[in-house]
């Protein structure tokens, strides 16, 4: 992996140089290299570039879009300079999900009750997300898990480590365990717009070693600037998704648009149609924290109005990760696992594992 550049020159003015490229209009910027992007983020999380400069540069980056050695060289800042935990020897791989960090508000999420069954039948799950963020100030990760009863936030990366190896999930959260990440925070508030960091957190996962990556997108440009990016850093097992507001729940209103993409060989498209497997119907909308609870425990006991997108989600993630040997399989798979109880069941070892740990 690059390491960021040592230079000699004073912090700002050569975070001056590399604003320059960015920046300097429609005929003239330049996009950065891997290394030059690798550096320009490492001055800004370490605090070595100043307040305007960190603005300037996202502001000028968003306009002009990131390309993807650009990207490549956020994932090394964030690889390098972020939290990282690791599978134990005898471990399955895990799924490890990208998505927006500023969170959810149009649509109900269903991935944290799709991690519950896939950790039924031992798949482990690996998620990165931040508090309440600008733009959306959407719905987070760790809200939900904690609205079913597993409050995740405040754990340790020691903690977040152990848990992993022995019950399969972790949350990464950005304000307990990579608070240099978080101190971008007001300068998203202020651009009120997303800037190129909420790119390369879809394509950053803290799991270092064998996993699935699966990265949601919304705009098929996004879509192909991930997979060169992707390839660049080197991620062997990739599954792009249009997902809802551009995570990775599938829809089950529409097509599901997704692609695989392996040892750095041409993505393969893989479009699916919940229609064709009794799953079609429309994605249940978000009405607030309290509905979404009871409509999550509903689900888990394999009823409600979440249940049928649930049993689609879980299908095809258990298919994708190669625990069935066909979409169909992997769907009577998750049936099975809501029927008999087991991701309710998964729910409650991980309630009581969370009591043990205390704090």
């Amino acid at each position: 992996m690059p390491q960021a550049s040592p230079t000699a020159q004073p912090a700002k003015e050569r975070f001056k140089q590399l604003l320059r490229k960015v920046g300097s209009g429609e005929h003239t910027s330049k996009g950065l290299t891997r290394a030059e992007a690798d550096e320009a983020f490492d001055l800004m999380l370490t605090g070595q570039a100043s307040d305007t400069q960190i603005g300037a540069f996202l502001i000028a980056h968003r306009i002009r879009r990131p390309e993807p050695q650009e990207l490549s060289g956020m994932v090394d800042t964030y690889r390098r300079l972020g939290p990282e935990i690791v599978s134990a020897p005898d471990q399955q791989r895990p799924i490890c999900f990208g998505m927006p960090f500023d969170g959810r508000k149009r649509t109900a999420p269903l991935y944290p009750l799709t991690a519950l069954v896939l950790l039924s039948v031992g798949q482990p799950v690996v998620f990165q997300a931040g508090g309440r963020m600008p733009v959306k100030y959407g719905i987070t990760a760790s809200e939900l898990f904690t609205a079913l009863g597993l409050e995740l936030a405040t754990l340790s990366l020691d903690e977040v480590q152990s848990g992993f190896q022995n019950q399969g999930l972790a949350l990464i959260h950005q304000p307990s365990h990579f608070p240099l990440a978080d101190q971008l925070i007001p300068h998203r508030d202020d651009l009120g717009k997303r800037p190129p960091i909420a790119s390369a957190e879809l394509l950053w996962t803290a799991h270092a070693g064998e996993h699935l990556l699966v990265s949601g997108f919304v705009h098929p440009p996004t879509e192909s600037r991930a997979w060169e990016a992707l390839t660049i850093v080197g991620e062997a097992d990739v599954i792009t998704v249009k997902g809802l507001e551009g995570g990775t729940d599938l829809p089950i209103s529409r097509a599901c648009i997704t692609a695989r993409m392996r040892q750095g060989k041409a993505p393969e498209r893989l479009i699916l149609h919940p229609r064709d497997h009794g799953s079609f119907g429309p994605d249940q909308e978000w009405q607030s924290l309290e509905v979404w609870q009871d409509q999550a425990q509903d689900a888990l006991h394999n009823q409600g109005p979440l249940v049928s997108a649930l049993r689609w989600n879980a299908g095809v993630y258990l298919w994708m990760a190669g625990w069935s040997t066909s979409l169909e399989a992997g769907l009577e798979l998750a049936e099975a696992t809501l029927s008999q109880g087991h991701a309710s069941s998964t729910l409650q070892a991980l309630i009581q594992w969370r009591a043990s740990v205390g704090g």
